[in-house]
């Protein structure tokens, strides 16, 4: 959530005054839209990355706060594991070289942060779930030094009333229960951000739903957790379950989770915002002094800051964020689809598959979501977490009206979708060679059947097929990712097998 916040309880007038702030800072944003008050087009992206701290041996180091001393860059702030770091790039325009200049900011940052961490005896490592992490290591006690993070955890588990409930059933079953939100920290994703105006927000939200699946497909990155294979992208069934305030009775009843892929196409961004309100109770009903209505009156820019921080506890895989720069009004998506890693050229790759797509189909005369049905393309995500690389997604079948076709992941993004994205970088006014780089990558993937999460399941096979029990073979494969990773070779390139 990124706010300083104290770890205190509240009483019942808090979360009344809370609630009422809540209702006046949507009344502040409907007024802003109607009146028109946001930020031009400026065609602006930004990157954040949440990496994990591993020691030389592969195993989880709970070093964060030592290795952000000597770090001492505002661009890396803690996350909410004592294992997890998070990496902000400032926003550039898309146009031009950005690709590969993102890629050199990108590099430059890790290998100075890596070797900081070094110095403390652990490595960055860019994955989605570390696969060394045991249920030892995500308790409370391994939550990160800051206050929000214990009030954060001590409101949702007051909220549930009783033990989490993992249960992930895939390659292998895990069962198990957690006492506090601490195993939400093994899910490290990559948080692509994109300025857009009012006017076009609802197609870029609904155009970002729409290909969730497929970013998944081709960038799944997280099949182990607690010692067990389950989905080849384990993070969202594992963001649902640790985040979940809702005891069995409440699931029976259809209330929603607060992790949420969404239930609906929408037309405005209102929409979004509204939702949180109608849906979800507040988890930190802190209250600021400003009135946003007066503030409004007098001609200013509210910060809206009770509805900001309610919309930072709902978990939505496209978030809507409301922002203010240089005195002016700004909205974004934040896409929080994808997990972190293998390597700086597949996280490149990655966004340039999504923002290329996005526009493309944002732009469309026919957008695909007037003939996706919103529960298929949610069906299509939990397919593509399942299954990763070899996922079979449902989509429009070209010029068949309402006609909804079975299809590989891989033909789909090949033959459809990757030709979109390149036209969507055109229409940005990305550099060609750009272009062909990275989405080359996306292209190798599909063409070899590789990605981050295939690379882990086949060198970890090797290692038990050489003999090595479970947590060894874990072991092996977590010290080989990281050398590969460090290499800057794309993960298709990657030989299979633990190495030496």
């Amino acid at each position: 959530m990124g706010e300083k916040v104290v770890a205190e309880g509240f009483d019942l007038a808090d979360r009344q005054r809370y609630r009422d702030k809540l209702r006046q800072c949507l009344c502040g944003l409907g007024r802003l839209l109607e009146e028109k008050r946001f930020d031009r087009p400026r065609n602006l992206m930004g990157v954040e990355i949440e990496l994990n701290l591993a020691g030389p041996d592969g195993m989880p180091s709970m070093m964060n706060a030592k290795v952000l001393e000597r770090i001492a860059s505002r661009d890396f702030q803690t996350e909410l594991g004592r294992f997890n770091l998070e990496v902000n790039i400032v926003p550039h325009r898309l146009s031009g070289s950005v690709l590969d200049q993102l890629a050199e900011e990108l590099r430059t940052g890790l290998s100075y942060a890596d070797r900081k961490a070094g110095e403390v005896d652990s490595r960055i490592v860019m994955i989605g779930i570390l696969p060394t992490l045991t249920p030892e290591d995500l308790v409370s006690a391994n939550l990160s030094e800051a206050d929000r993070y214990t009030l954060l955890n001590d409101t949702i588990v007051a909220a549930r009333g009783e033990d989490f409930t993992i249960d992930i059933d895939g390659v292998e079953r895990l069962a198990c229960t957690a006492k506090s939100i601490t195993p939400e920290a093994a899910c490290t994703s990559v948080q692509l951000h994109l300025q857009v105006t009012p006017s076009r927000f609802a197609a870029v939200w609904n155009a970002a739903q729409a290909v969730a699946a497929a970013q998944i497909a081709v960038g799944a990155n997280s099949p182990f957790l607690f010692g067990r294979e389950l989905w080849r992208e384990s993070r969202p069934p594992l963001f649902v379950q640790s985040t979940d305030t809702r005891p069995p009775e409440l699931q029976a009843q259809g209330v929603r989770p607060r992790t949420w892929f969404g239930e609906r196409w929408i037309e405005s961004v209102y929409e979004l915002f509204e939702e949180n309100l109608r849906f979800f109770p507040p988890l930190l009903p802190i209250s600021a002094d400003e009135d946003p209505i007066r503030v409004l009156d007098e001609g200013g820019v509210p910060g809206l800051y009770e509805l900001v921080l309610h919309n930072g506890t709902v978990y939505r895989w496209n978030r809507p964020v409301y922002g203010i720069a240089d005195g002016v009004p700004h909205l974004r998506v934040e896409n929080r689809v994808l997990p972190a890693g293998p390597t700086v050229p597949d996280t490149i790759a990655n966004a340039a598959f999504y923002y290329g797509l996005v526009r493309a189909l944002a732009e469309e005369g026919r957008p695909v979501w007037t003939r996706l049905p919103f529960a298929v393309a949610g069906d299509n995500f939990d397919a593509a977490c399942r299954d990763g690389i070899d996922a079979t997604l449902r989509w429009p079948k070209a010029g068949r009206n309402g006609t909804l076709t079975r299809v590989p992941a891989v033909r789909l993004v090949q033959e459809e979708l990757l030709p979109l994205a390149a036209a969507g970088l055109d229409a940005w006014g990305v550099e060609p060679a750009d272009r062909d780089r990275y989405l080359g990558i996306v292209e190798e993937r599909c063409r070899r059947r590789v990605n981050g999460a295939s690379w882990q399941a086949d060198t970890y096979h090797r290692a038990r097929d050489a003999g090595m029990d479970r947590d060894r073979a874990l072991a092996a494969t977590t010290r080989r990712y990281r050398e590969l990773m460090l290499t800057g070779e794309p993960v298709h390139t990657w030989p299979v097998g633990p190495g030496a």
